[in-house]
């Protein structure tokens, strides 16, 4: 009894934390802004509009544009590539894909910049950011990483970067289009005592001073530091310019510094919180008379800042409506919502969103990896976890037409489990099921299962804390059944968990199975 009123108390508590809101409505905010896995944001302003892109590593699209007009409030509204052209994408290549991008507007044209781990430096160009980008494959290299490119006021283009894992800043000319690089580059900074792993460069000048803002100490405890020379090569020195200090805000470096149309200044960084992945935060900044920057709150002047929890909202001459990246779909658009991401490029047999009108079909494509492993599988159609604590829920009717074909909701990771609609030789189960990642074979592993008698069959996940969710069943849509225990909920390979629904089968022959999605809402 007391372990299913601890249930319900779980449950009622993930249901009224489901959206995450940080706009307060009294004219502050909370952070983080984005309590979802926008790691690595760099943002830009161009008039009164803001632009935002982050990583997505092997998520697919990739390279989310996110828009606000206030900092605070974010939609996404497109991503900068659809696929990543090399055919090692075409399946999951955990870790890999596009790391920390940067953004920047230059003579009428919207710039994103990114490097792949092994395959080198990419660029894409549109004149609108909600438009069709054009890819380019810059350099093949490996080990490049953080690119940013900068335009002095002689038109002259740079481009800056670092290596993995805390290599030298190195700073290349560039083309005037920024479609080339002109030379090898030259490292302008290393120090690794004083600034190691340093990394996510961004480029900035101010008063005849070239800035580089630059994390450094790592994802999990780092800080932020910041580059100055009056010549773009050097020689640079450092500052350390925010800090977690006493604030339990752990790590809180890598992002974009932001001017508002009045003249206050402002940075956007990450927070990495471990299944959420890399959340957004939103920090003051202020000028120095020195000509340095403080990040945060410098509560004891030591030209350090704290992250701040809450703050008052950036004066951009107006008022702007609250909203939040989107989440639950209805599934009534003939293409995907922005908010969904593949494992691996997508292709058009794994789903249609046409077929049958206000529904997503997702075919059972096999997965014949380690029977069935779905961390093998590009076809897992996901999302970013949206706040502290939530639940996702979904109607499905299935049509399988072989044995094992499976479908249902997801909590995706390097371990993973999952509710399902499943055929087996005896009819029609649902089951729980746990896997995860090993360089052994891991075969999924049936938790808890029941027999299922319907065609419609509604499945829900709760996240019930920062570890564990917990599944639920039902046959009419309103009396939830929990099936199983709890189950450990882990972030994947540099990024959180994900939330998501999926139909696979373990066959190594195709067939015809597919299930029809009604819709998924997050409660």
């Amino acid at each position: 009894m007391r372990g299913f009123i601890l249930a319900f108390l779980f449950l009622s508590y993930a249901i009224a934390d489901a959206q995450w809101s940080p706009d307060l409505g009294n004219g502050d905010y909370q952070n983080p802004v984005i309590h979802a896995d926008y790691s690595d944001p760099d943002v830009i302003r161009v008039g009164d509009d803001y632009w935002m892109v982050a990583s997505s590593f092997t998520c697919i699209p990739g390279i989310p544009v996110l828009h606000s007009k206030d900092l605070v409030n974010w939609e996404i509204v497109n991503h900068v590539y659809d696929k990543l052209p090399l055919g090692k994408y075409d399946r999951p290549a955990h870790g890999e894909g596009s790391w920390a991008p940067s953004i920047r507007y230059h003579d009428g044209m919207y710039y994103v910049y990114f490097c792949t781990p092994q395959d080198g430096l990419f660029v894409a160009r549109t004149d609108d950011p909600k438009g069709k980008w054009e890819l380019t494959q810059m350099v093949e290299v490996a080990k490049w990483e953080d690119p940013c490119p900068f335009w002095d006021e002689d038109g002259q283009a740079y481009l800056a970067h670092s290596i993995h894992r805390g290599g030298p800043a190195i700073i290349h000319r560039m083309s005037a289009d920024g479609l080339r690089l002109l030379d090898n580059g030259k490292v302008v900074y290393h120090d690794e005592e004083a600034n190691p792993i340093l990394e996510g460069l961004k480029m900035e000048k101010r008063d005849g001073w070239y800035y580089i803002f630059a994390p450094a100490g790592g994802v999990e405890s780092g800080w932020q530091t910041v580059l100055r020379s009056r010549d773009i090569f050097g020689p640079y020195e450092a500052r350390k310019v925010m800090e977690e200090g006493d604030t339990g805000i752990n790590g809180p470096h890598q992002g974009a510094l932001i001017d508002t149309q009045t003249g206050e200044w402002w940075f956007m960084n990450f927070q990495s919180k471990g299944i959420y992945g890399r959340v957004t935060h939103l920090q003051p900044a202020r000028w120095t008379d020195d000509g340095w920057i403080v990040i945060g709150e410098d509560k004891d002047g030591d030209g350090i800042g704290n992250p701040v929890q809450t703050y008052r909202k950036p004066n951009v001459g107006k008022t702007y409506a609250a909203v939040n990246p989107q989440t639950s779909d209805e599934f009534t658009e003939k293409t995907p919502g922005r908010q969904w991401q593949w494992q691996a490029n997508p292709r058009a047999e794994w789903y249609s969103l046409t077929t049958r009108p206000g529904y997503m079909r997702l075919y059972a494509i096999p997965c014949p990896s380690e029977h069935g492993n779905l961390y093998y599988a590009g076809n897992i159609y996901l999302q970013k976890i949206p706040a502290p604590t939530f639940s996702a829920v979904t109607k499905l009717q299935s049509n399988f037409t072989a044995d094992g074909e499976c479908a249902g909701l997801i909590m995706m990771g390097n371990e993973y489990s999952y509710i399902a609609v499943e055929k087996t030789s005896e009819g029609n189960r649902i089951a729980v099921v746990t896997g995860k990642y090993d360089k052994y074979a891991v075969v999924p592993v049936v938790q808890a299962s029941v027999p299922a008698n319907s065609s419609d069959v509604w499945l829900k996940v709760s996240l019930l804390n920062d570890k564990e969710c917990a599944y639920f069943y039902s046959f009419n849509g309103k009396d939830y059944i929990r099936l199983g225990s709890t189950y450990a909920v882990k972030p994947g390979m540099w990024i959180g968990a994900k939330v998501g629904i999926f139909a696979s089968s373990p066959n190594i022959v195709g067939s015809d199975g597919y299930a029809d999605f009604d819709y998924f809402r997050i409660e």
